[in-house]
């Protein structure tokens, strides 16, 4: 039986005071996922299967964007793109799927934007999401606080654990206590998105957006930054650990 983390709490009344969300979204899925070898060597991160669920990354990715009334995808394709390809084609989907493949590498930023092109609704807000991320939060809620701020793009904000233990000092020097695996005092970028229909236009052709366009829209105050709630579910992918935490994870919630 496929297990996964409790949805996400239902909307609040502000969500309805603004714009309708997007419906429509592009899942970055072209990494070829170095660090997750073996894993990586005969299919792309994306399609590898998170323990015990019986499906791939992108399998509960597009599960949870379905339930947050996402109901068109754009995956961008790169290593091993086949493979990915031939699962989204055989398997039974909660929503229409389209696939693209670069012709020459364009970066992150020139990938995100030759995907855009084949969003159904160009003229209308999208999200978009990194292919190895686990997570579960309320979008609606997302993306009403980036139409609240009248922002061009919206990051998606965690705070993850310090893979490590912290150790806790006093003036002196002295060690007052031990602390497993705190929360980080800084919040990084989640890898999930809203933008709006402007956005894919300031894109690079070719490079990277983490570098060129969302610095430009700091300068501006274009850009937002929303924390996600205190208890969602987020997980990025990166290493065979991750896997293994995002399995144990799992189990915790699920009793077995």
């Amino acid at each position: 039986m496929t297990e996964t983390p409790p949805p996400a709490p239902p909307s609040t009344d502000r969500a309805a005071a603004f714009p309708a969300p997007p419906v429509q979204a592009v899942v970055l899925a072209g990494g070829q996922g170095s660090r997750l070898r073996p894993y990586t060597d005969d299919r792309p991160k994306p399609m590898v299967e998170i323990p015990g669920t019986g499906l791939p990354i992108i399998g509960h990715q597009l599960a949870w964007l379905a339930a947050e009334g996402v109901t068109d995808v754009v995956v961008s394709c790169g290593h091993l793109a086949e493979v990915l390809r031939e699962w989204l084609a055989g398997a039974v989907l909660p929503l229409r799927v389209t696939t693209v493949v670069e012709d020459e590498p364009l970066g992150r930023g020139g990938g995100l934007k030759y995907a855009a092109r084949h969003l159904p609704c160009p003229e209308r807000s999208w999200y978009a999401t990194n292919g190895d991320v686990w997570t579960r939060f309320p979008l609606r809620e997302m993306a009403a606080f980036h139409a609240e701020r009248g922002a061009t793009a919206t990051l998606a904000l965690a705070r993850p654990r310090i893979p490590w233990g912290a150790v806790e000092t006093n003036e002196l020097g002295q060690v007052l206590d031990f602390v497993e695996a705190p929360p980080s005092p800084y919040l990084i970028n989640a890898g999930v998105y809203v933008f709006a229909p402007e956005f894919a236009a300031l894109l690079p052709d070719v490079g990277d957006h983490e570098r060129t366009t969302f610095p430009r829209l700091a300068r501006e105050r274009r850009l937002a930054g929303f924390p996600l709630p205190l208890g969602a579910y987020w997980r990025a992918i990166d290493t065979a650990k991750d896997l293994e935490a995002a399995a144990r994870e799992l189990a915790a919630h699920s009793g077995l």
